[in-house]
């Protein structure tokens, strides 16, 4: 009986062996399998802004540090959508504790006066936190230097050789064709409940009573650019402003000159002196990008209510706006900056 048996606790002491050994791969191998997971979510997570409406893309440095530079860019006229978007970016950058800085570069002839000011006073809530840098790449003009004032007296504003700045001042784009309209027979009898309701209609010249109501409120939003420039240039007083102030583009080796920016120099000239300031040996250099929405995709694939599109586009263009622009002609809408 002996003889038997034993073989039959051999042949079970050897399953029992073979079975623990595969338990234990497996366990290995799914052990694995969770840490890759938890690797790849942390690099993705990492990868990707903490915003749904915001993605960040590495542009350089060191791709494994947490220590962040963000490169928020402004293209284009000042204007929805850019300046919701734009916004948006700023409240990321200052929400992420992973950014310690941000470079905000501006390529753009200026826009709306109010949306400027919108997107200076987002800047100005993110210098509370962290130090911003602004770099100036072709144009960087009337609303484009008024956005470059949120980096604030110690925030360095680079610019490109090439670059052209300044044309300080406000316009309100306006067209006279009473002449025109006067040789082909057609009278304009609005009905209006004031004098000055249609103020800006071209279809006669201004009164003296609309230029001067008129001329009042584009001296409000000059005087509020001249001490933006006060506030946030160390190197201009009211009075220095107020001379360059004369819608003038300025070079950028004048604009050094006459001290309203600090170097001449491109993008990684910028970001290697902000990295400097703050004093960090290692950091990840990323890009952010605002996540195209729904309305973008709509827009930009169906063609119907072509007519209620231009309806709203004729009305769009006879409605006033307050102007930081580098141009005699209104900013055309763009397609949506990403």
């Amino acid at each position: 009986m002996s003889t038997t048996s034993s073989p039959t606790v051999v042949v079970h002491a050897g399953k029992s062996f073979w079975k623990s050994w595969a338990f234990r791969g497996m366990a290995i191998i799914l052990g694995f399998s969770v840490l890759l997971n938890m690797g790849l979510y942390a690099t993705f997570r990492d990868y990707f802004a903490r915003s749904p409406e915001v993605s960040e893309r590495f542009l350089s440095g060191n791709s494994s540090t947490t220590q962040r530079i963000a490169v928020l860019r402004v293209s284009g006229t000042i204007m929805p959508p850019l300046t919701e978007r734009i916004i948006r970016q700023i409240e990321v950058a200052a929400e992420d504790e992973r950014v310690k800085g941000v470079l905000l570069t501006i390529d753009s002839p200026g826009g709306l006066v109010a949306d400027s000011h919108q997107i200076y006073h987002a800047l100005e809530k993110l210098r509370e936190k962290k130090p911003i840098s602004i770099q100036m790449k072709r144009l960087a003009a009337s609303g484009g230097y008024y956005i470059a004032m949120g980096a604030g007296t110690k925030g360095q504003i680079f610019a490109e050789p090439t670059t052209w700045t300044g044309s300080i001042g406000v316009i309100i784009p306006r067209y006279d064709m009473s002449a025109l309209v006067e040789k082909i027979g057609i009278s304009s009898d609005p009905l209006k409940t004031g004098e000055f309701k249609d103020a800006l209609s071209p279809f006669h010249p201004l009164t003296e009573a609309e230029r001067k109501v008129w001329e009042e409120i584009l001296n409000q939003s000059f005087e509020q650019f001249i001490e933006l420039i006060d506030t946030n240039r160390d190197t201009l007083d009211r009075e220095q402003a107020r001379k360059l102030a004369t819608g003038q583009i300025y070079t950028a080796r004048d604009a050094r000159a006459n001290g309203m920016i600090d170097e001449i120099g491109f993008e990684e000239d910028a970001l290697a002196a902000l990295q400097k300031s703050l004093k960090l040996d290692q950091v990840r250099v990323v890009e952010y990008r605002s996540q195209p929405q729904l309305v973008d995709l709509l827009l930009g694939s169906k063609t119907e209510n072509v007519t209620a599109a231009q309806w709203q586009a004729l009305v769009d263009a006879t409605t006033p706006r307050a102007m930081f622009l580098f141009s005699w002609l209104p900013g055309l809408p763009q397609s949506p900056a990403l």
